[in-house]
């Protein structure tokens, strides 16, 4: 996965835009979802600025962490959130087998 910066917020480190090449609403919705309920997140949001490209740029605006530490720790929960719903599908798709 490519991720880079959106140029402008250079000065704040708890306000930055990045952009996610390859990627659309599945993974933007996903990490919103998670990113949002942190306690220190004023703001978290994604857009795909456009259906022919294939990019989306997710914003994060937080009090005082700063956005890279926030954003990469909505990837490490959300991959943990994903590995969970794996196992769980595993295991029910084995009982099921089972009958």
């Amino acid at each position: 996965m490519k991720i880079s910066e959106l140029p402008g917020d250079e000065e704040c480190l708890t306000c930055r835009t990045y952009v996610f090449q390859n990627e659309s609403h599945t993974l933007g919705n996903a990490l919103k979802c998670i990113i949002s309920r942190y306690d220190d997140v004023q703001f978290c949001g994604y857009t795909v600025p456009h259906p022919a490209e294939a990019k989306m740029h997710f914003r994060v605006q937080t009090n005082e962490t700063p956005a890279l530490e926030v954003l990469k720790r909505g990837l490490k929960d959300l991959q943990k959130v994903c590995d969970h719903t794996i196992d769980l599908f595993e295991k029910e798709v084995k009982e099921f087998n089972k009958t």
